[in-house]
């Protein structure tokens, strides 16, 4: 039985991978610091019937990572596929940005990934390879104002994830990574929050999906189905690149052409 690895568990794309993912029928370890995102995973884990055992692990402390790894190690041998969901928003320029909130950003998004890569890699060379898939943003590309941290963070995982790839392509562990535009989570909503300015945060939501040429913002489960894709042996000759999973953001420019000078 395939075992597969999620950190960021508990919720928004994290959860919908381990739902996928125990659905397809593997056996998955789903990690997160909130303990009462666990609970509510295992409860419906039951309910369901999904193979799912829950730990509460952050991955921006490395000595809590390396005793997971050391568990996993004596229990499974090995695991097949790790997934990278685990991550955090924060706003603000480089000015406003304090170096503490950029220490909070890239010890969670960036050094929290290479940390459970750092760990976990022998687990997946141990029996002849496996996949791993970072869920890194579009915004490691381009991104909007007042993103700083967040932006650097998400750039640098695309980076990492082409050099894990080389590094490790001997191994047989294929490394990509998932790019995402804006998607329905709870970090979505807290951020709809923070800027709705009285109006209710499902106007916000629904205000940011209209910038997406498909109209709206994605759901969780349709980033979890590239995640599927690119873990499964469908995607047996791809490694090193990037998927991106946006609604056509990336495609648009910001400028658009006057309607009535618009060919039809």
């Amino acid at each position: 039985m395939t075992v597969a690895v999620v950190t960021g568990g508990g919720a928004g794309i994290g959860r919908a991978v381990v739902e996928r993912l125990a659905g397809d029928g593997a056996r998955v370890v789903a990690l997160d610091r909130d303990a009462t995102a666990l609970g509510g995973l295992a409860a419906d884990a039951l309910v369901h019937g999904w193979k799912v055992e829950v730990r509460q692990v952050d991955v921006a402390d490395d000595a809590a990572v390396e005793r997971c790894a050391a568990d996993l190690a004596e229990r499974y041998g090995s695991i097949d596929t790790l997934v990278c969901a685990a991550g955090i928003q924060r706003y603000g320029t480089v000015e406003e940005t304090s170096l503490a909130v950029f220490d909070e950003v890239i010890g969670v998004n960036l050094r929290g990934v290479f940390a459970v890569c750092h760990f976990l890699m022998p687990l997946l060379r141990a029996d002849g390879g496996g996949s791993v898939v970072v869920v890194a943003s579009v915004q490691s590309y381009q991104v909007q104002t007042g993103v700083a941290a967040y932006a650097a963070s998400k750039g640098a995982l695309v980076a990492l994830v082409r050099s894990m790839a080389l590094d490790h392509a001997r191994d047989g562990v294929r490394v990509n990574a998932v790019l995402p535009g804006s998607v329905d989570t709870p970090m979505l909503r807290w951020a709809a929050e923070k800027f709705a300015d009285g109006r209710p945060a499902d106007d916000v939501v629904a205000e940011w999906g209209r910038t997406h040429p498909l109209g709206r913002v994605a759901q969780p489960a349709e980033v979890a189905d590239a995640v599927a894709y690119l873990v499964s042996p469908r995607a047996s000759f791809v490694t090193g690149t990037d998927l991106v999973v946006d609604g056509g953001l990336r495609a648009a420019l910001a400028v658009a052409l006057p309607e009535d000078t618009k060919e039809h």
